[in-house]
């Protein structure tokens, strides 16, 4: 989450000046300010950051009242405390102030509530001020009340929801921004938690069809390394110290088992390092478009997740592109929404340009970019013939929507069965070879 920082400083005429920078750490603070500072040709006093500390307030009649407060000093929380009549007061700074971001269901129901809240007619501040005060949360709280407080500076609705863009998430906190400029917030904040809605089951979806059955399958694997390199020899071993001749699928497990308990170490590292550099590859820019383009590729599950993704780019489209400016903004926000850098980057670096420096219109240069589907592309150009790209946007997402949950729950279904499959399968393997070591006997007297 971001915080303030605020620094003090003399201006070249000896003049005192302050100033408040947002920055995600006091580094990148130092930084922020010595830039400012070289620029307007200031000297920096002082740098402080915005914490926050713990008050006791003591009454006449012994009872006692606990808060919390933001300040960048204890002697502001004394002074604020001090104008609205406290002073028995106890003020300490939090050992620990560490902001997680909040779970996106909480953040779900701020928004749902919203959305209910001003279709009732009520006033935004009011809601702002009514959800801070019953938010669990404590950094969805801060929050809240921060933009409480700079909206009601008259300050743009854009810049203060983006400041919270850790907090939201970039697009939720673009569409909230958004709506404070929109003749329809309700709308727009039900969008938005549809959106969010979507967004969940996507990554969840993602999880069950491949994160789940690849953990499972190493997992099982691991687990059958440990069996066949360590308790297998140790049951074999004490019918060959008998001379007693072992069934042939003993044997050859047995035989197994010494080969991989010699030579783990380097099997071991050529699965490893190669997974390990691809993960911090798929990191890089270039990495997350590769990975994005070979997941949308696998066979039986990519058409499926590629259709998520084209569905999140068209309900983020459909959201703004009354309240946006322009199509290049719409077109933008869109893309960073769609959860997939593949569709992003041919977005961003094929058709905005084209439709900027060369003038294409909007589904030709979507064509260009061949990131969607020829159904989609066509559902377009229909809408583009009609006059009505917002109606186009909303069917292929509603469309989609509907296709992809439904066919996702089935191969989610199949994947189910076969990692259950695969498991039984290795579990009768492990049972048939361990159980054949009973056919194992002692070699005749005399021999």
């Amino acid at each position: 989450m971001l915080n303030e920082y605020r620094y003090q400083g003399l201006t070249a005429n000896a003049r005192a000046i302050q100033g408040i920078v947002l920055a995600n750490s006091k580094k990148r603070a130092k930084k922020l300010i010595e830039e400012i500072a070289k620029k307007h040709k200031l000297k920096i006093n002082s740098i402080l950051a915005k914490r926050m500390f713990l008050y006791t307030v003591k009454f006449p009649n012994k009872k006692k009242k606990k808060g919390r407060q933001a300040a960048y000093t204890k002697e502001e929380v004394a002074h604020a405390l001090a104008k609205i009549g406290y002073r028995d007061v106890k003020i300490e700074p939090t050992l620990i102030d560490i902001k997680l971001k909040p779970p996106a269901a909480s953040i779900m129901m701020f928004i749902n509530l919203s959305s209910f809240m001003l279709k009732e007619k009520m006033s935004f501040d009011k809601i702002l001020r009514m959800l801070a005060e019953e938010e669990t949360n404590l950094t969805l709280k801060e929050a809240l009340k921060k933009i409480e407080s700079e909206l009601k500076k008259g300050k743009e609705g854009t810049e203060v929801f983006a400041r919270f863009e850790d907090v939201f998430g970039k697009f939720p906190a673009y569409m909230l921004g958004l709506a404070t400029k929109s003749g329809n917030m309700s709308e727009v904040y039900e969008a938005t938690s549809k959106f969010m809605e979507r967004d969940m089951e996507y990554k969840k979806s993602l999880k069950q069809a491949l994160m789940t059955p690849a953990f499972t399958i190493v997992a099982m694997c691991l687990a059958v390394l440990y069996y066949i390199i360590k308790i297998f020899p140790a049951t074999a071993e004490l019918f060959t110290s008998f001379g007693m001749k072992l069934p042939p699928m003993t044997a050859a497990t047995l035989k197994m088992s010494y080969f991989f308990g010699a030579n783990w170490w380097w099997m071991l590292l050529m699965l490893v390092i190669p997974a390990i550099a691809v993960v911090l590859w798929w990191r890089t820019p270039n990495g997350e478009v590769w990975r994005d383009k070979f997941i949308i590729h696998l066979p039986v599950i990519g058409h499926l997740l590629h259709k998520s993704s084209i569905e999140i780019f068209f309900r983020v489209f459909a959201a703004i592109y009354g309240g946006a400016e322009n199509n290049i903004e719409t077109l933008k926000a869109s893309a960073e929404a769609c959860r997939n850098r593949f569709i992003e980057k041919g977005i961003k670096e094929i058709t905005i340009p084209m439709m900027l420096k060369d003038g294409k219109p909007l589904v030709q240069a979507l064509e260009k970019a061949d990131v969607f589907n020829n159904s989609t592309l066509s559902r377009l150009k229909t809408g583009s013939e009609t006059g009505n790209i917002l109606q186009s946007a909303q069917q292929i997402s509603s469309f989609y929507e509907k296709e992809t949950t439904y066919k996702m729950e089935g191969i989610i279904q199949s994947i189910q069965t076969f990692i259950g499959a695969f498991i039984g399968i290795t579990i009768t393997l492990l049972t048939m070879v361990s159980a054949e070591i009973a056919t194992a006997s002692p070699p005749p007297p005399g021999t």
